[in-house]
């Protein structure tokens, strides 16, 4: 019988000359050397592992963020501009670009 396979879905991938020199250095540096598949394996999952832990910031967080960004939207904003224009700009730079809030995957959708 057969050994079994431990990846038995295959896929093709491209890469350029650029991206596989980079992923033949970092293999060079494991000990043991993986095996091309098996360094390409480890860096996928650990992309995966790092996008994740990005997308679950916490609501302290990123209250926080937007806390130093308004700080320093005020520190430059244009004394001369009226308080209701200043506030109307730091509210535009702070929420983005209207076209990109709907593809943005880390935040909540708009109630109503």
């Amino acid at each position: 019988m057969p050994r079994p396979e431990p990846y038995r879905i295959k896929k093709i991938v491209g890469f350029d000359r650029h991206t596989i020199d980079a992923i033949e250095k970092w293999r060079g540096e494991q000990r043991p050397v993986p095996d091309l598949s098996e360094a390409i394996r480890r860096l996928v999952d650990s992309g995966l592992g790092s996008a994740q832990r990005a997308a679950v910031r916490s609501k302290k967080a990123a209250s926080a963020s937007e806390e130093l960004a308004g700080q320093e939207i005020d520190r430059l904003s244009d004394p001369r501009a009226t308080e209701e224009e200043r506030q109307l700009r730091k509210r535009r730079l702070i929420k983005g670009p209207r076209e990109f809030r709907d593809i943005r995957r880390n935040r909540p959708k708009a109630k109503g």
